[in-house]
């Protein structure tokens, strides 16, 4: 749907696409984009190369060699040129009121070269006397799942995202994509914005938080332009929805580095976390903790309690995953005397337990109706407030490998655990030594709605995420 009337609405739901100076044999932006053109988009190339032109042909691309000659309006344009052409391609596009462009070109400012300071400065001055959207440059631009407008080849084509992802690195924003997407994460939006010249993280941030496609929104940022507008669009932002940020260069080194990376100047990390605390964002440290906290707020229920109930499969895991919540301030209560009464009805004590932490291995012996009946009574358990459960690749993959409907049983139930219960629930599946076995079974886990983490202390700490966003968002 978009956000009607927004500077970027017709950028962010294109109809007319122009990629500008691909190049073969490998055509990379066009080929990025073929799932536009096949959904309906009016995708175009505009190259002057003789020599590229039949290439172009062969991928079913019309080709212009004037930028006034392609049929209009222009939603989007993909500008990949030397950087000493990119002045002349802008006045261009601004000539013909395309409703913005991101500039893949490189070697601006963040070279430090007095030339490329010159050229960004020039593409800043008419960018902004046109009221220009500019995206980057030294950029991926967008990506639009919906649409098909895609920065990698390799990026999913998905009508249910729900992220908005915003990045000042292209390898990061690429990256996310891909594996929240391997993950059953879908984006609705995202744009790599590089040098961000024009088009800053608080425009961008502004558009999403609006947007109803999209329930949760991160960034991975190292800097930006206007302290006092991202502050304000951000806390604006949160109060709507979760933020997730992803900060670079919280050391001096890394400071350093994202001068020469993107141009940004460094905010002291004292100052920056003060301003997450006051906005109410979530803040995480890399690429895994970003995906997890979107896994745990989009998979699982708002956590809006301390009180953990966990269900392991040893004696020794047991021990693992309290001590991984509990260094997360989760508590680990005693349940009721009415929950241990109907426990004790068919637990199997030896070499198990049922207090909380449950060791509960030799109790369900791979019975999916048992693992059922210990999840609905600890769930009702007025002393619990959110759940996680181990599934032990060590001792099940054997089972699920040779008959593999015990793995969807399985799944299928905990699925319908999940929906039906009122409290988040989530499980941990650690690959052990069938790393290889777990990685092909994630996507079931994923077709079902299960929301699955790695370790302990990776799924502790998303919940704690999502536990501290909702309890500043009651506050």
């Amino acid at each position: 749907m978009g956000v009607p009337g927004h500077r970027l609405d017709a950028m962010m739901n294109p109809k007319t696409v122009l990629v500008i100076g691909d190049k073969g044999p490998n055509y990379m932006w066009l080929k990025n984009n073929l799932p536009f053109k096949e959904k309906g988009g009016n995708l175009y190339s505009l190259q002057i190369d003789e020599r590229e032109i039949p290439g172009i042909k062969e991928l079913g691309i019309e080709n212009f060699t004037a930028i006034a000659d392609v049929p209009g309006p222009i939603d989007y344009a993909l500008v990949a040129v030397p950087r000493q052409v990119a002045p002349y391609v802008l006045k261009d596009l601004i000539s013909v009121k395309a409703n913005g462009a991101a500039f893949f070109t490189s070697g601006f400012a963040e070279t430090g070269e007095e030339l490329g300071i010159q050229l960004q400065a020039q593409l800043t001055e008419m960018a902004r006397e046109a009221d220009f959207n500019l995206v980057g440059p030294n950029c991926m631009g967008l990506y639009l799942p919906k649409s098909g407008v895609r920065f990698s080849n390799d990026a999913p084509v998905a009508d249910d995202g729900k992220i908005g992802f915003m990045s000042q690195s292209g390898t990061h924003g690429i990256m996310f994509s891909l594996v929240a997407g391997a993950n059953g994460l879908h984006l609705s939006r995202c744009a790599s914005i590089g040098n961000a010249i024009i088009l800053d993280v608080s425009d961008y941030l502004d558009y999403m938080a609006d947007d109803s496609e999209t329930e949760v929104i991160g960034m991975y940022v190292e800097g930006v332009r206007d302290g006092r507008r991202f502050f304000e669009s951000l806390r604006a932002a949160c109060s709507k929805k979760p933020v997730v940020v992803w900060k670079g260069g919280q050391t001096a080194a890394g400071a350093r580095a994202t001068m020469s990376h993107t141009a940004s100047l460094a905010t002291p990390q004292a100052t920056w976390d003060g301003m997450m605390r006051q906005c109410g964002a979530i803040t995480t440290n890399n690429l895994d903790e970003t995906v997890d906290a979107m896994r745990a707020l989009l998979q699982a229920r708002p956590v809006r309690g301390t009180g953990m109930g966990l269900l392991a499969q040893t004696g020794g895991q047991s021990v693992s995953i309290t001590d991984a919540f509990a260094k997360q301030g989760f508590e680990v209560p005693r349940l009721t005397d009415a929950s241990y009464a109907q426990l004790g009805e068919f637990f199997n004590i030896v070499g198990g337990s049922y207090q909380n932490p449950l060791d509960m291995a030799g109790t369900i012996q791979g019975k999916v109706e048992v693992a059922a009946r210990i999840l609905e009574i600890v769930e009702a358990d007025p002393n619990i407030d959110a759940m996680a459960m181990e599934l032990s690749a060590m001792f099940a993959a054997r089972q699920w490998k040779s008959k593999p409907e015990t793995l969807d049983e399985m799944l299928a139930m905990l699925a319908e655990h999940a929906r039906k219960s009122g409290k988040p629930f989530i499980t941990v599946l650690h690959s052990a030594h069938e790393e290889e076995y777990v990685g092909s079974i994630k996507s079931k886990f994923n077709d079902h709605g299960v929301p699955v983490f790695n370790s302990f202390e990776r799924a502790a700490a998303a919940l704690a995420r999502s536990r501290d966003y909702y309890a500043d968002s009651k506050a």
